[in-house]
């Protein structure tokens, strides 16, 4: 698809991003009702969501103060969960680096990791053109937009949510959505699975860890097939020529 202005590349970043919505909505309703049954002023939660904005990070910070942990473990332990965002914006670099500091700081801000899977996916297949900046623009507002409403509505409901609900669920099926449409080829195949085999067995791993170690173990899988399927035809080429 090719697009003739930016504010159409825009919306159709929005548009692209409301199939996972569903799946947002339920992990900020149950990151609001978190802090308030935390005992945290309705102000207090709303300000932490707005200056925190990390699903993951933000549940393991609220669970950690409530079982009173030192603030300096809470912000490492934030630190290690999002280490992922660093190879996000390594990926993203080439295709948003020369924008100027009043647009890429807004939105290295607005990261997600649903904005970055569907990003990353039109950029690579370079669809987008000049406009990709916008449409990844679009995908990363709508997704601050529906956490930061969804973080309200838990905040403002409070306890009131029944836990027969089981809102948690809707989390990792959002997540398999992202993944299905990036399998295409046999490195990203590989990548999945090893990630995944390692984040079932490290998911005993304090702090958060599994999660880090799967990715880079996924990655390195990832790479490592990539090579090897390279070095095959270049193989292929030096039998032909030594047959000659």
């Amino acid at each position: 698809m090719t697009y003739r202005t930016g504010t159409e590349a825009f919306v159709q970043g929005v548009r692209t991003l409301v199939p996972l919505m569903p799946g947002v909505i339920p992990f900020g309703l149950v990151t609001g009702v978190l802090a308030i049954e935390m005992g945290m002023s309705p102000g207090m939660s709303i300000g932490m969501t707005l200056l925190f904005y990390s699903g993951s990070a933000q549940l393991v910070a609220l669970q950690l103060l409530q079982n009173g942990v030192l603030p300096a473990a809470i912000i490492a332990t934030a630190l290690i969960i999002n280490l992922r965002f660093m190879m996000y914006s390594a990926s993203l670099a080439p295709y948003l680096h020369h924008l100027p500091r009043r647009y890429s700081w807004p939105v290295a801000y607005m990261l997600s990791d649903q904005s970055y899977a569907l990003s990353i996916l039109k950029f690579s297949s370079g669809e987008l053109g000049r406009f990709g900046p916008h449409f990844h623009a679009g995908t990363a507002s709508a997704m601050w937009l529906t956490w930061q409403l969804s973080v309200i509505a838990g905040v403002s409901l409070g306890a009131s949510i029944p836990q027969t609900w089981s809102l948690s669920f809707a989390v990792p099926l959002s997540f398999l959505a992202l993944l299905v449409p990036n399998i295409r080829s046999a490195p990203t195949l590989v990548a999945a699975t090893v990630g995944g085999l390692i984040a079932v067995m490290a998911v005993d791993l304090p702090y958060n860890l599994g999660l880090v170690t799967a990715s880079i173990g996924g990655i390195i899988a990832g790479l490592l097939t990539e090579s090897v399927r390279k070095k095959k035809p270049e193989r292929r080429l030096g039998d032909q020529e030594e047959s000659r």
